[in-house]
């Protein structure tokens, strides 16, 4: 097996200070694996990056989502005002209210938004957590269809056995491992590999069907896939058709609407050069990032001006 290797550098006034290992896989439109470093065929945790397949198997489960709804189901919202709604009009037609949420009491990611909660004397809540949208998403589909609600996060019911037959069906891969998400939701392991098959099964899924509809939501409503300054949403902004969904841990998946698609993992668990090495890794395989070329690099600050910069590495 391949051992993971350096994906990424950061460099400080000329000097490389750090490294950032991991693996890193990109898919041509026609599924042909282009680049392959690293341990591309190991499990990994995808993390958030399974959100779209959760929200995936809600939309085929009956749950009414559509447009912004389905595109926060699939997102890992900031916890912006307008997310909140969102999330709270989801739940009250299911007849459920916030306390139904089985995700941690969180800060909102959005800082501006965080701000304004401390000023008012409130705290964390569970509609606030990244992941209210997607719970909300669980639990409309557990409502719909008569299911309990109380235990919609258990491995065995049936909200989360359809998330596992949409990952496994996608990656064209058994799991490897089930685990417990950070927000409390079940998590199935696949390889790298796997991970971006199943995201560019979702862009190159016929228009009309429920895998398109995921993909399109998220390309229509990025603001609700993560929220204002997000990289996530301003990197799909910026790529016109792309889909992106980053996870914990140092994953981050990134479709084109070409079909490109690539997967990585930064084993270190560090975010910060992940959006570089995916759309390093579409350009080597071919894809067309030109539109994104403010991502390619990011800054490296020494007292508040640009000293250096982080920027993924090639084959070594």
């Amino acid at each position: 097996m391949h051992e993971y290797v350096p994906l990424a550098e950061v460099v400080r006034s000329g000097f490389v200070e750090s490294l950032h290992f991991g693996s890193a896989v990109a898919l041509t439109p026609d599924g042909r694996t282009a680049v392959a470093r690293g341990r591309v065929s190991a499990p990994v945790l995808p993390r958030s990056s399974a959100k779209p397949f959760q929200a995936l198997a809600c939309l085929r489960s009956g749950a009414d989502l559509y447009g912004p709804r389905l595109a926060i189901a699939a997102g890992s919202h900031t916890g912006e005002d307008s997310h909140v709604r969102l999330v709270s009009e989801m739940l009250a037609e299911a007849g459920l209210g916030f306390d139904a949420l089985g995700c941690p009491a969180d800060w909102p990611e959005d800082e501006a938004t965080r701000n304004a909660l401390v000023r008012d004397g409130l705290g964390r809540s569970r509609e606030r957590m990244n992941c209210s949208g997607k719970h909300a998403a669980m639990l409309a589909a557990s409502a719909v269809n008569g299911w309990a609600v109380d235990s919609y996060l258990d491995a065995g019911h049936p909200v989360q056995r359809r998330v596992r037959d949409v990952v496994e069906e996608l990656s064209g891969e058994k799991a490897a491992h089930v685990a417990v998400d950070g927000c409390g939701a079940p998590l199935f392991g696949i390889s790298l590999e796997g991970l971006a098959r199943a995201v560019q099964a979702l862009v190159l899924a016929e228009p009309g069907t429920a895998p398109r509809a995921v993909a399109d939501a998220m390309r229509e409503h990025p603001e609700y896939v993560g929220g204002t300054g997000h990289v996530n949403t301003t990197l799909m902004q910026a790529l016109p058709g792309a889909v992106a969904k980053g996870g914990a841990e140092g994953v981050l998946v990134v479709a084109l609407a070409s079909g490109h698609a690539a997967a990585v993992k930064v084993i270190d668990g560090s975010p910060r050069a992940t959006t570089a090495i995916a759309l390093a890794t579409l350009r080597a395989a071919g894809g067309d990032v030109s539109p994104a070329a403010e991502f390619a690099t990011v800054p490296v600050l020494g007292g508040g001006s640009p000293v250096g910069e982080i920027h993924a590495l090639g084959e070594s």
